[in-house]
């Protein structure tokens, strides 16, 4: 399974989705995309396979991943503070591959009905949903 882990800010979101993923699914190959190096550096001091910085990297990838996870922002424009940018989410939203979007309640966006997580909690949920799509 091919797995594309995107994330912006300082990338804990990511690299904890990064480390949990290779733990819990060793064989699975998990590209980190940062919008930001530092993201990009915590993901791959995390386990990631292989990474890249920016925008082109987001669209490139988005082409062969089997799954893409990451925070809810990464579907919306101008989200985690402007580090999304609208082709990046166009890329994210618009490929076929599986999507599994954790949800933050910042940048302006709130999800009705999302449970009061902690991220461990939610980068758990993510990752037992990702294993059973093996």
């Amino acid at each position: 399974m091919k797995i594309l882990v995107i994330d912006g800010q300082g990338g804990k979101m990511g690299a904890a989705l990064t480390d949990q993923i290779k733990k819990n699914m060793p064989d699975a190959e998990v590209v980190a995309v940062g919008t930001n190096s530092l993201a990009t550096s915590a993901m791959l001091r995390a386990g990631a396979d292989a990474a890249a910085t920016g925008e082109n990297p987001v669209v490139v990838n988005c082409t062969w991943a089997d799954v893409i996870v990451g925070p809810i922002g990464i579907i919306l424009a101008n989200a985690l503070w402007g580090e999304i940018t609208p082709k990046m989410a166009a890329a994210v939203s618009e490929c076929v591959a599986k999507k599994i979007l954790i949800p933050v309640n910042r940048c302006s966006v709130s999800v009705v009905g999302v449970q009061d997580k902690t991220l461990s909690e939610y980068v758990r949920d993510a990752v037992s949903m990702l294993k059973n799509m093996q």
